[in-house]
């Protein structure tokens, strides 16, 4: 039996579906598990009480469905790394209230984006503001024993996976990790390379394809339409001992969008449970 299990963020799924609905079209499609995100409002918000995202536990059982992790994009807007010390603050309360959701959803890791580069933020000041951030809610993550897994993502921030490697380590904490995306790193590097330096450190996996000779946003497409050397990733995953969810964080089809889950499901198992 794969020791993979396959998933599917809740992104790619209509934005008009309610919870109850994702869950059943994710059982359905043939995933093994839905990671759900946390959005400023909504039905997983800052405001969700406990006991509503308990109900979305509950819910999911049910429908034998697992649940992930507890991803966000919320750090985009309000970032670690931002030149406003109040809006700092409010970003470490924003990752306090998910790391609350995830424990209250039953999921052990959620998805960080760790701060952002911009001419405002140089390089070496955004590394010590998301380093101080994380050394900060560390311990928040250890009480409620769900890890904080930093993202690879489009943000002209740690782009080296020797850097992120060490970041992790300085840091020493077991409930801080990495979310390794094999897509986002095409653009600047080789997903099997990271994926061995950084080893027992990753703690989820998101997947998307990429064209390399679109080489910008719009490169990114389903699983199995791109330049992502899908065998290689795999090889490398089960090299490092990784067991745990490949979950697709893609764009779906905008016309059937049952019928793209389906073969967004169909694609993740041919790779990594065949």
């Amino acid at each position: 039996m794969s020791a993979f299990k396959i998933g599917i963020n809740r992104w790619t799924l209509p934005a008009n579906w309610d919870v109850k609905t994702c869950l059943r079209v994710a059982k359905e499609s043939g995933f093994d598990a839905i990671e759900f995100n946390m959005d400023l409002e909504g039905a997983l918000s800052p405001a969700t009480s406990d006991a509503d995202a308990q109900q979305i536990r509950r819910d999911a059982d049910a429908m034998g469905v697992a649940l992930s992790s507890l991803s966000t994009g919320v750090y985009w807007q309000k970032p670690f790394t931002h030149p406003d010390p109040q809006l700092r603050a409010e970003s470490l309360e924003l990752c306090r209230q998910q790391l609350r959701l995830a424990q209250a959803l039953g999921v052990d890791a959620i998805l960080v984006v760790p701060g952002v580069v911009t001419p405002d933020v140089p390089y070496d000041v955004a590394y010590e503001r998301a380093r101080d951030a994380l050394q900060q809610l560390a311990p928040e993550a250890e009480r409620r024993k769900v890890a904080i897994a930093i993202e690879n993502v489009w943000n002209r921030f740690l782009l080296s996976p020797l850097e992120v490697r060490d970041l992790i380590d300085r840091l020493g904490s077991p409930y801080v990790g990495v979310y390794f995306d094999a897509g986002n790193i095409l653009a600047y590097g080789y997903p099997q390379h990271w994926i061995a330096i950084l080893g027992a450190r990753i703690k989820r996996v998101h997947v998307k394809d990429f064209r390399g000779d679109i080489g910008n946003i719009q490169g990114f497409a389903n699983p199995l339409q791109g330049d992502v050397p899908w065998l290689a990733v795999r090889s490398a995953l089960e090299s490092v001992g990784y067991r745990g969810y490949i979950t697709a964080e893609v764009g779906g089809y905008r016309l059937f969008p049952e019928l793209g889950l389906r073969h967004i499901a169909d694609a993740l198992r041919a790779v990594f449970q065949s």
